[in-house]
């Protein structure tokens, strides 16, 4: 019979030998061993069985959701593997049973007013006539009209911004490349508006971070985050994605998915539906344009 920490045990010695081996295993690790304590805490003895392996995958997940659980059971099916070498009785549960655990979760696809209510309550953030609030209202306005990551933008220079061209550079961002990004008119407009009061606030030189705090400094990513989660808790915003809730990664799909090939959007009066496809006010954001990465505008920026 399992003494009553021998699941712990054998984890922690499986995850020592695959350690030795080169893998991190640090958060499968955290939940290879959170699984082994549920068996030993329910007192499960003898070989492992499906019953066991899926109650932990579902019964404690923190969200009911096929694939939270597709995930979970994909986080111990190697474990299990290695398990039945040693104990063939061992269950070793199929990979797809609540489906794939690694397909790509659908984004929330911000409705243009959404976009506008998030930008004008970052406008109201306290205190007032500072840095802070014109800070915000460029940055979430620059994720959303470029499709720039949160960390790209945070790591955004002065010097990487050539308005006169409409144009900004991102530099050794994933993979380590680096490329050019056109800025519609709209987005010119309001990162001239925004490095006005900017250079008025805080002077800055080429090498300065382009979004900063009051006090200059670089803007930590948990700080962004949580800016976006106070303002859309204020939002109250219903999400229509595979998240629980609108995140800052999901802005940037918005300069994404509008896009609508004119002649398909010019010779067809019911477009398919689907979450890429926007209505035909997108013409006049802008949104609405030629596969040519043709430059996205901000919403209900002047001149949209």
């Amino acid at each position: 019979m399992m003494s009553a920490s021998s699941m712990h045990s054998l984890v922690q010695d499986y995850l020592n030998e695959r350690r030795r081996l080169g893998f991190d295993l640090d958060r499968p690790g955290s939940q290879l061993l959170a699984f082994a304590r549920f068996v030993d805490r329910v007192g499960h003895t003898g070989p492992l069985t499906a019953e066991i392996i899926l109650a932990w995958a579902q019964g404690e997940a923190m969200r009911a959701t096929p694939i939270t659980w597709a995930r979970r059971l994909d986080v111990v099916r190697p474990f299990l593997k290695h398990r039945a070498l040693i104990d063939p009785e061992t269950a070793v549960p199929d990979g797809d049973i609540f489906g794939r655990a690694r397909r790509r979760l659908t984004p929330h696809i911000f409705t243009d007013g959404e976009i506008a209510d998030l930008l004008a309550a970052a406008r109201r953030l306290p205190p007032p006539a500072t840095l802070r609030p014109a800070t915000y209202e460029a940055f979430f306005g620059l994720i959303a009209s470029t499709g720039l990551r949160h960390s790209e933008a945070l790591h955004l220079r002065c010097s990487d911004l050539d308005l006169a061209a409409g144009h900004l550079t991102v530099r050794q961002t994933k993979f380590r490349k680096s490329r050019l990004v056109p800025l519609h008119a709209t987005v010119l407009e309001a990162m001239n508006r925004y490095l006005t009061i900017r250079r008025r606030l805080l002077p800055s030189a080429p090498a300065d971070l382009v979004f900063v705090s009051p006090a200059g400094t670089a803007i930590a990513d948990r700080t962004a985050h949580g800016v976006f989660e106070k303002l859309r808790a204020g939002l109250k915003w219903t999400a229509r994605g595979d998240h629980p809730a609108p995140r800052i990664h999901d802005l940037r799909h918005n300069a994404e998915c509008p896009v609508i090939p004119s002649a398909v959007a010019e010779s067809s009066t019911n477009p398919p539906a689907s979450k890429a496809h926007r209505p035909a006010t997108g013409r006049r954001l802008g949104i609405i344009r030629p596969p040519s990465a043709t430059p996205r505008a901000v919403p209900g920026a002047k001149g949209a």
